[in-house]
């Protein structure tokens, strides 16, 4: 399994900025996740370990794009019908046997290979000198002719060239027509089917390890669907609470495509803790939790990391999820992220993630954030970049426009279930003003 060096995640001490912490993580960090070679069947959500080059033109006749008659367009009237002999039939995957002589037409079909002519092929594997144009079906009317032949009246007015498309008309052969880096979706996986690929080469789904820590912390009872509601205290005991940040996390590694590990919840016990550590490190490229990184008594996440590689805090300027840690157990990287539950989310999307694909091999890594009017008025710290959640409406006119969840604590989970995204607020503003237009993530963006 590929690793990073010793020292891939150091950074000094002073407060980072967003855009600065994201151009660091991009250059310090390279792909770990090994490749192989699989069957389309296998490749959907996988990225691109290797560019793809066509190797043939697609499609690699020129054929029709209607139900018609395929005829030399020198032989059509351009002002009064034109009747000419029914030579033949072309369908789909059935063309044409021989070349199509000048002065007849040829019945064809959608798809259809358009005929050779007389000349035949160019020697290039392109028609030459062949029927150069498809009428439809609709503009003409065939009939019987004398001695049991066809014949068709073609009416005037058509272009040359029309309803005829041609070889190489959507891919030209060698062109490269995916990136290495890309993540497959079922239309990339069509355009390489198209091209004659039954396997790409990609990257193995990175092994992702994740776990909580706290004495306090339980799972819920899977087989218990109202979580002992009927119980006295709700099925908890006291000072206990329910882990979501665990469910979270492993969530969004999954959307990620990685394959992961739950290591359950971890005792208050720094032995415990880094044995674990120690034991993920050996068959993981990553190791991600939540929490336990302060420098309290119970706080013994950070003491194991550091037992066993490096811990480097990010002091970032941002709200919510200030610090978030990075670092290594050997060379294997861990995330340490908060433990309030949206701001786990919010630094999951916003730094982690564009981490965890560089790891495994995307070429981009960042979100596209879109522009909507805000329709909130907010106040914020200068130096600090904020994340505002929200949800989208469309106004009188049609602009979409961001209103602000009425709460904005950071452990206030039910925000990010009724918002549609975050609102980004830069680090020079302090105040944002109702209809200003503001950069919008959406969830849908980042799942």
């Amino acid at each position: 399994m590929a690793q990073l060096s010793n020292d891939c995640f150091a950074s000094g001490d002073a407060l980072m900025t967003t855009a600065a912490a994201l151009a660091d993580l991009e250059a310090r960090i390279d792909v770990v996740a090994e490749r192989e070679e699989v069957a389309l069947a296998n490749a959907l959500g996988r990225f691109l370990a290797e560019d793809v080059v066509a190797h043939r033109d697609v499609p690699p006749n020129a054929n029709s794009a209607v139900d018609g008659y395929a005829v030399y367009f020198d032989d059509l009237d351009p002002k009064e019908p034109t009747v000419l002999p029914v030579a033949g039939r072309a369908a789909a995957g059935h063309p044409l046997e021989g070349a199509q002589a000048r002065g007849t037409a040829v019945r064809i079909f959608t798809g259809a290979a358009v005929p050779l002519g007389n000349s035949g092929d160019d020697g290039e594997g392109e028609q030459a000198g062949g029927p150069d144009t498809v009428m439809m079906q609709e503009d003409c009317q065939e009939r019987d002719g004398p001695g049991g032949t066809r014949l068709v009246e073609i009416a005037p007015g058509i272009k040359r060239g029309g309803n005829r498309r041609e070889a190489g008309e959507d891919i030209a052969a060698g062109t490269t027509i995916l990136k290495a880096g890309q993540r497959l979706r079922p239309q990339e996986l069509g355009l390489a089917a198209s091209v004659g690929r039954g396997r790409l080469s990609v990257y193995a789904p990175l092994k992702a390890a994740v776990f909580s820590t706290g004495d306090e912390v339980r799972d819920p009872d899977p087989n218990d669907p109202e979580d002992g509601a009927g119980d006295a205290g709700g099925g908890l005991g006291p000072g206990l609470i329910y882990d979501s940040n665990r469910v979270t996390i492993a969530a969004l590694l999954a959307q990620l495509g990685c394959e992961v590990s739950d290591l359950g919840i971890l005792p208050d016990d720094q032995a415990a803790i880094e044995a674990a550590l120690k034991a993920a490190a050996c068959d993981h490229a990553l190791v991600v939790t939540s929490g336990g990184m302060s420098v309290g008594e119970e706080d013994h996440v950070k003491a194991a990391v550091e037992a066993l590689g490096a811990v480097h805090f990010w002091r970032l300027a941002i709200k919510p999820g200030r610090p978030i840690a990075l670092g290594q157990i050997g060379r294997v990287p861990f995330v340490g992220l908060p433990g309030n539950p949206v701001a786990v989310m919010v630094t999951f999307l916003r730094f982690a993630r564009p981490m965890i694909l560089k790891l495994a091999g995307a070429g981009e890594i960042g979100p596209q954030l879109y522009r909507v009017r805000a329709g909130f008025d907010h106040k914020k710290k200068a130096e600090r970049r904020e994340w505002v959640r929200a949800r989208l409406e469309t106004d009188a006119d049609g602009v979409p426009v961001a209103r602000k969840f009425p709460r904005d604590g950071a452990g206030i989970l039910t925000s990010m279930v009724e918002a549609d995204g975050l609102v980004e607020l830069p680090e020079e503003m302090t105040g944002l003003a109702e209809g200003t237009m503001v950069d919008f993530l959406p969830f849908s963006e980042v799942s």
